[in-house]
């Protein structure tokens, strides 16, 4: 199936704050499904909760709007149950570092073939303003009465650390860099993650405005390569990331950068591993004749559950 810009553009109307980079987000994820030719029949865009999570009801694909910090586990089951599916997870920082944080560090055990696109603004704007995993400690913003009293957590390191084969950051407002991104991830075969750096014009406006990442992002240096080039080769894996590690660690607010971090082309993926252990997918399982007549033997299962 053929889909255009306009099919995926309707004039819709949704709440998000003027200035919000949901809508830069929102653009950018439209653009990447029309320049790749995606069918929206065969795609599922999953979300939490938060501002960030609307947006499944803005988009023309398959779309399911679950439970705070539980995306992952939703997608990862959508994925089981039907892997020709391209899923996408769309949620907030709050959503998939916070209350999320342990979904998102074992996705990395599993190596599925999902992509996760975290709108990371700092704070939990749906609910006026809190700090959010990712706000650095003394920076104060409009939703805290003190400055906040926390670290905040590098979602990029923790998510190479954890066993994500494609990491990259991009910002809200640079549509160009973000569609290039997304669709980076959607092609690499793996769990891939892109943390998109969001302005928030309402409970963060001074941190995440388009002056202050212009100011205070640029990309990668030409000269880092994050690809693996023999993905068998653990040596070089580990090396890539290191370079990753020390290239986030050189870090400041003054010197943030956007681009793929790290990239493997791992083959080890959690649809291979199932394949191997010869463990179909439910999409594959013929739960009815011809006729349309249920072929499923329930007669054990009522019995088991006899008093």
């Amino acid at each position: 199936m053929s889909i255009s810009l306009k099919d995926l553009d309707p004039h819709e109307i949704n709440d998000w704050c003027p200035g919000c980079g949901d809508n830069g987000i929102l653009s950018a994820l439209k653009n990447t499904i029309v320049g790749m030719d995606l069918d929206p029949h065969n795609m599922v865009v999953v979300s939490g909760i938060g501002c960030s999570s609307k947006l499944p009801n803005f988009i023309n694909t398959n779309g399911v709007h679950t439970l705070h910090g539980r995306a992952i586990p939703f997608a990862e089951g959508i994925k089981l149950a039907n892997p020709d599916l391209t899923v996408v997870i769309d949620s907030g920082d709050g959503d998939t570092y916070g209350i999320g944080a342990g979904h998102f560090v074992s996705a990395g055990r599993r190596n599925m073939d999902i992509k996760l696109f975290v709108h990371d603004n700092g704070v939990y704007s749906l609910t006026k303003g809190q700090a959010s995993p990712t706000l650095p400690e003394n920076r104060k913003v409009k939703g805290i009465p003190e400055p906040n009293i926390n670290s905040a957590i590098n979602p990029l390191e923790l998510a190479i650390f954890s066993g994500y084969t494609f990491v990259a950051r991009t910002t809200s407002y640079n549509i160009k860099e973000e569609v290039d991104l997304m669709s980076k991830a959607i092609r690499h075969k793996g769990l891939a993650l892109v943390d998109i750096l969001q302005g928030c014009p309402t409970y963060n406006p001074e941190y995440t405005s388009p002056q202050w990442f212009t100011q205070h992002t640029k990309p990668l240096p030409s000269t880092f390569d994050p690809v693996v080039k023999d993905p068998a080769d653990m040596k070089e894996v580990n090396a890539k990331k290191r370079a990753a590690i020390d290239m986030l660690m050189s870090e400041d607010e003054n010197n943030i950068y956007t681009g793929v971090f790290f990239q493997w082309e791992n083959p080890d993926t959690f649809e291979k591993r199932l394949q191997d252990r010869h463990i179909t997918a439910p999409i594959h399982d013929q739960i009815a004749d011809n006729d349309g007549r249920s072929n499923i033997d329930i007669t054990k299962t009522i019995q088991s559950l006899l008093v």
